[in-house]
């Protein structure tokens, strides 16, 4: 399906907080389903309001920067992160990240990042199927500059519930579940 290196673009509208993505990705890289394992995760501070968190593949890379073991590196083929067993659990990474993408591996205590499944990322074919179309994948070209940045969870949670209840109204609904 992709060829080169992609991009997962998500779409918070469309999201349901359904959460197949989570489970697709999970059952994938660790053989079952096990959401604190997985490289998406979809935060709900508040009941619709969903918020599929995953790595932009930001040009920057100030996570693969920052790792004193070396241990992330950037995919040829797909621009992905990955990493290595050499990593050390620091949590460098996750501070570097200006969206706390990154996560610990809830027992090898190794950094998470999307690998985006080798070029054909799992969740995005799990959301298609189930018709929510929250999450795309968008194809690079190397010479153009993306300049998308990743951001926190609740930054972006705070956005989608102004515009879907209102600025006064998703404060509200926000505060009242934090």
């Amino acid at each position: 399906m992709s060829a080169g290196r992609i991009v997962i673009a998500v779409d918070y509208f469309r999201c349901s907080g359904c959460r197949r993505c989570e489970v697709v990705c999970s059952i994938h890289h660790e053989g079952r389903i096990w959401p604190e394992a997985s490289r998406i995760r979809v935060f709900a501070p508040s009941p619709g309001v969903e918020v599929p968190h995953v790595c932009v593949q930001c040009d920057e890379h100030p996570c693969v920067d920052t790792c004193p073991a070396k241990a992330l590196n950037v995919d040829e083929k797909t621009g992905a992160i990955i990493v290595s067993e050499e990593c050390t659990g620091c949590g460098g990474c996750i501070e570097a990240c200006p969206g706390s993408i990154p996560h610990l591996h809830p027992v090898t205590r190794r950094a998470i990042i999307c690998d985006l499944c080798g070029g054909e990322p799992l969740c995005v074919k799990a959301c298609s199927e189930g018709g929510w179309n929250a999450l795309k994948i968008i194809q690079r070209e190397e010479k153009d500059k993306y300049s998308v940045k990743p951001r926190e969870p609740m930054e972006i949670a705070k956005e989608l519930a102004a515009k879907l209840f209102g600025e006064e109204e998703g404060r509200r609904l926000l505060n009242a579940n934090a």
